[in-house]
């Protein structure tokens, strides 16, 4: 299974539309928040989308987290926001082992992140349209193949 991962794409659907392009053949979207309304609009499209509300997203009905189960691996998917992400990940990896999971993924820092911390995948895809650092938006492509998970954090 091939997932194409965005967040923070803050209403820049062209930008989040770009980032489709460069992923190719991809089997779902996960969306980490910040726009849910960009995420709805990316089903319009045709996807298969999964998402959570951001902190930029106080109306949505979109609860801020959801636990997946793709491909036989359990993903905790939040914004981050809740988790307090730009100050360190110790409560987001409270959480993440409270709930057994193998993947972690989050936006919130605008910045993007693929490590290992206690055998969990922590992965950010960074901001699809409003990098931390400048310079290109980036996104990301996890694959969940015979039970091993590939992450890639790309430019668009």
């Amino acid at each position: 299974m091939k997932i194409g991962v965005l967040s923070d794409t803050h209403g820049m659907r062209n930008i989040a539309e770009k980032a489709l392009k460069h992923m190719k053949d991809i089997d779902i979207i996960i969306h980490a928040g910040d726009l849910v309304s960009d995420a709805r609009y990316l089903e319009t499209l045709k996807y298969k989308v999964f998402c959570v509300a951001g902190n930029c997203d106080p109306f949505a009905i979109e609860p801020t987290e959801k636990i997946l189960e793709l491909q036989g691996k359990r993903i905790f998917l939040t914004h981050g926001h809740t988790y307090r992400v730009k100050y360190g990940y110790k409560e987001l990896l409270t959480r993440a082992r409270q709930i057994s999971a193998d993947i972690v993924i989050f936006g919130h820092t605008h910045l993007p992140e693929n490590a290992y911390i206690d055998n969990i995948l922590f992965f950010n895809p960074g901001s699809t349209a409003l990098p931390k650092k400048g310079g290109p938006g980036t996104y990301g492509i996890l694959e969940i193949i015979d039970g091993t998970i590939k992450a890639y954090v790309n430019t668009i």
